[in-house]
């Protein structure tokens, strides 16, 4: 399902800020900017934080939506042609998702190494991509193994849990890295709050790009300082398209865009 050529998710996350209508309008957003996919953030609040951690605590319990606002939102993704997904924070969430066919999980940074919700979404044996912030190499390598046990696909994508991240720490030799040692499709979630990054990962190999989207710049959401509008995400799905035409395939000799050139180029000279 993740295409391994130029796959560019929205992350619409919370921005939504509880809002259905505005998580309505996110899809429309992302599907005019050009977007393969949207993906949201789907959790129990009381499941996903502690209540000692007051202020997190109240944000996200207002940006959550309950599974029958998930369920409208993936029927207008269907009807809108554009990829819907999400990712769970607790069993329950994934329970949902998999009630409702979605097909990808995608498993966020802070939980590589929660086996419990892990071994679930493997059991679901759906498509699965997994952010690497903050993982020690042996923590991606397990979850990794796991996935690979089980034969379920598994995709990578290099993050910095930063947010917003600066261009100066963004280590995108990890792409490289990981793109040589894991036999899998590899990725980068941006959390930078522009399109450079992404830019430069897709031509160190990151296939799979994914950017926290907002509406405009008046939307005011809890992810505005590492999300790019509409109309950035469309141009950058329009840079991304245009790496591989402009890196192409090696051609030697007079090329077609060279023919105009021929009169210049002298034949062999020999020294006499």
């Amino acid at each position: 399902m993740v295409k391994n050529n130029n796959f560019l998710i929205a992350e619409a996350g919370i921005n939504h800020n509880g809002n259905l209508k505005t998580a309505l309008k996110l899809v429309d957003t992302a599907k005019k900017s050009g977007a393969d996919a949207i993906k949201f953030q789907t959790y129990i609040t009381e499941k996903r934080i502690n209540k000692k951690y007051d202020k997190i605590f109240r944000i996200l319990k207002k940006c959550e939506l309950s599974f029958k606002n998930f369920e409208i939102i993936n029927n207008y993704c269907k009807k809108k042609k554009i990829l819907f997904f999400s990712t769970p924070f607790d069993i329950e969430s994934v329970d949902f998702l998999n009630s409702i066919k979605v097909k990808i999980f995608k498993i966020a940074s802070f939980d590589i190494s929660n086996y419990e919700l892990i071994n679930k979404i493997i059991k679901t044996k759906k498509e699965t991509i997994v952010s690497t912030g903050m993982a020690s190499y042996q923590e991606i390598n397990n979850v990794y193994k796991k996935f690979k046990k089980n034969n379920v696909d598994i995709t990578l994508l290099h993050c910095v849990s930063s947010y917003p991240n600066k261009d100066e720490t963004s280590y995108l030799s990890n792409i490289s890295f990981l793109k040589k040692k894991f036999n899998c499709k590899i990725g980068i979630s941006d959390h930078t709050n522009n399109i450079k990054i992404p830019i430069y990962g897709k031509l160190l190999g990151a296939n799979i790009i994914e950017k926290h989207l907002k509406i405009n710049h008046q939307h005011k959401c809890v992810d505005s300082p590492v999300s790019i509008t509409g109309a950035q995400m469309k141009i950058l799905k329009e840079e991304l398209d245009k790496i591989e035409i402009i890196i192409n395939k090696p051609k030697f000799g007079i090329r077609k865009s060279e023919k105009g050139s021929i009169i210049f180029k002298r034949k062999k000279i020999y020294n006499q």
